[in-house]
């Protein structure tokens, strides 16, 4: 079993909720922000010395939920003061990006990093196109295309051009390659039917963050294995990764309390701008495939705010609680889904760096000597 410490880079000192999005910047502190993120990154670069495997970024655009605009800078970051750990990208937004420097920058962390880097190749939520005002409905065709370019970039020795339907380059020859052969392994969001196949069909990890609920999990890991078989391809545990809001402290009260006030910010002001966003985008845009998707999309933001955390925990959408808590929980979780990585969001709204802090050491103490070989 392998375990991801995944970061939202958060801005934790906004008390009023946020009801507009984009979110207005009138009471940020960017000397905050300073001591944010080089606290966050402290976090990160002790992840290897916890024990876990991955060490995730990601990106966002316009909102405090995430002050990680460009992961690959955080990437960077990492790369020296670790060694061992795999710089988890989860991920470039490639739809919003020029899919040619994604592949530089990617093959430049990888080479790196000494070739451990994960490349995350990701469609992103509603809201991003709306602030990088890239239409949502070509979000399917600006993602495919992208990760056939990105892969021709990488693998291509010589030159090229491209002539397609959202990109067109004259020639293409990008230095460096990466380090890995063919190249680094893809990882790509697979929270729907559409994009679970989709990932099987291409031969990409799946990714699935903040659950639903274990039977929706279930059915789209059925629909990856599924498209991987009928593309000559069988997926290992590996190739599957689920995430979850995780808090480990010495009790499950303890553990209870700040993950529920860790909730309550992320809820009502991280969350507020972009679900106010992403609900102009269900209603005006066509992001999703089919009204099947928007429905699905539309119930999941509805039924997150009325979840109750206990609900949260017994849904196993949540890992919260003490070492021997969460162990089981994690056990239970890989025993009805099949996973092979957990992919932890452990700073979960205003939870104290301290308490993230703890709950790694308690992870690398009192978790992973039980979990490890599942």
């Amino acid at each position: 079993m392998k375990f991801s410490f995944f970061h939202l880079m958060p801005y934790t000192h906004l008390e009023k909720t946020t009801t507009t999005w984009p979110t207005s910047t009138r009471d940020f502190d960017p000397r905050k922000a300073e001591e944010h993120f080089r606290t966050y990154i402290e976090q990160m670069i002790f992840a290897e010395q916890c024990g876990f495997d991955w060490v995730g970024c990601n990106e966002h655009h316009f909102s405090p939920y995430g002050m990680m605009a460009n992961p690959n800078i955080v990437g960077g970051a990492l790369v020296y003061p670790t060694s061992k750990i795999r710089i988890a990208m989860i991920g470039n937004l490639v739809p919003l990006a020029n899919p040619i420097r994604v592949a530089e920058e990617y093959a430049m962390l990888d080479c790196m990093s000494g070739g451990r880097l994960i490349a995350g190749l990701m469609r992103g939520i509603p809201h991003e196109y709306i602030a990088y005002n890239i239409p949502p409905s070509e979000s399917w065709e600006r993602q495919k295309e992208a990760i056939q370019l990105i892969k021709r970039a990488w693998t291509e020795p010589e030159p090229f051009g491209w002539e397609g339907k959202h990109y067109q380059f004259r020639q293409v020859s990008i230095w460096p390659k990466p380090l890995q052969k063919p190249h680094p392994p893809i990882l790509i969001s697979a929270s729907t039917p559409q994009s679970a196949e989709f990932a099987g069909q291409i031969g990409a990890t799946m990714g699935m963050v903040l659950l639903a609920d274990l039977p929706t999990a279930r059915e789209q890991i059925r629909v990856y294995k599924e498209a991987a078989r009928s593309a000559g391809w069988e997926p290992a545990r590996e190739n599957i990764l689920n995430g979850f809001h995780t808090c480990i402290a010495e009790t499950d009260d303890e553990a209870r309390h700040w993950m529920r006030q860790g909730r309550e910010y992320f809820d009502t002001v991280l969350m507020d701008g972009p679900r106010n966003a992403q609900r102009l985008v269900l209603q005006e845009t066509r992001y999703y495939e089919d009204e099947a998707s928007r429905e699905r999309w539309r119930k999941r933001l509805e039924a997150r705010r009325s979840l109750t955390l206990e609900d949260a925990i017994d849904r196993g959408t949540i890992l919260c609680g003490s070492p021997e808590t969460v162990v089981k929980q994690i056990k239970r979780i890989a025993g009805e889904l099949g996973n092979g990585v957990f992919n932890f969001t452990v700073k979960v709204g205003t939870m104290p760096d301290s308490v993230v802090r703890r709950g790694m050491e308690l992870f690398r103490d009192r978790v992973l000597p039980h979990v490890r070989d599942l």
